[in-house]
């Protein structure tokens, strides 16, 4: 029988697929396709088959950005329903399974090699079996965490950007009284996104007395990084302190010690950047606990696809 699945990421603007074979641990036949030339995921499963050139997987598992549930993927963001068990019918599939894009990230984890990733702080903690965090910035702020009962890994999603922000430097506290009462509550993901760094940017304009220019959150990350534009810079280095925070408060929050990784598409064009930052201070300026976080260590996931690893190695049931 063959050994090999059928995995998919499917996100709001692009979906991939490709064949993971178990037995020799390799992926195969992945292709990238625009949500947007297509009606359906149906459509595209169906596209990527008639291109196939090799034996057809006979599992599949799907990563989407997709908030949990058992047979139905919902993805509202694009309009797309459908069921794992009407796939497995159409396309003959002896077990077919879906997990949140995070949940995902989560499982593929334990398998990310050296060159998957760039460390950002080395840690001295050996994370055999201790819980590991992933965080992503991108369209919003997703997480997850991945722990083990007994050898099984049980992977979960979470929701770190729409939790709670302090401001811990006085720039920060003045942006938090400018925008509290123009969005009523602050949360994580109001700056902790591409779109929150434009809120930063616009926030600390304001406050300097200059005018926002009309800037993209890759036009302000360009111009940060490039050093030509002094509240870009800004914007950026506060956008790294408050993720380090968030990050730090994830990894308590979920016990999560033995590492955390960052996903998503935002972090990876600007390492350099982040380890000149505060992110690591603010990752361990949490009190009691503070000594013990600078001994975690921390990732950034740079490989193009964690989600068809994890879900690789998701368990189907």
């Amino acid at each position: 029988m063959s050994n090999k699945r059928l995995v998919a990421d499917v996100g709001g603007t692009n979906s991939r697929i490709g064949i993971y074979d178990a037995d020799s641990d390799t992926f195969s036949a992945i292709s990238s396709y625009s949500n947007r030339d297509f009606t359906s995921f149906e459509d595209i499963v169906e596209r990527w088959l008639s291109d196939l050139e090799e034996e057809r997987p006979s599992q599949a598992c799907i990563a989407a950005a997709a908030p949990p549930t058992e047979d139905r993927i919902n993805m509202i963001n694009i309009g797309w329903d459908f069921s794992c068990r009407d796939l497995a019918d159409r396309f003959l599939f002896t077990q077919c399974g879906w997990l949140n894009d995070f949940q995902a990230n989560s499982h593929a984890l334990p398998y990310l090699a050296s060159h998957d990733l760039e460390q950002i702080q080395a840690g001295d903690i050996q994370r055999e079996r201790l819980p590991l965090a992933v965080v992503g910035p991108g369209t919003g702020l997703g997480g997850g965490s991945l722990l083990w009962s007994g050898d099984k890994p049980v992977a979960s999603n979470a929701e770190p950007g729409h939790a709670g922000l302090s401001p811990a430097t006085e720039l920060e506290l003045e942006i938090f009284s400018l925008l509290l009462p123009r969005h009523g509550n602050i949360y994580t993901e109001l700056f902790v996104c591409g779109a929150g760094l434009a809120r930063l940017y616009g926030a600390i304009a304001e406050i300097n007395g200059h005018t926002p220019e009309t800037l993209s959150p890759a036009d302000i990350s360009g111009r940060a990084l490039d050093g030509s534009d002094p509240l870009c810079v800004t914007a950026l280095k506060t956008f790294c302190a408050m993720l380090g925070s968030t990050c730090g408060d994830f990894v308590l929050s979920n016990g999560a010690y033995g590492g955390l990784f960052i996903a998503g598409g935002i972090i990876p064009r600007m390492i350099p950047f982040l380890r000149q930052s505060s992110f690591l201070d603010r990752f361990s300026a949490k009190g009691a606990m503070g000594e013990y976080l600078a001994r975690v260590p921390v990732q950034v996931i740079t490989t193009d696809h964690p989600g068809l690893i994890g879900a690789a190695h998701a368990p189907l049931e």
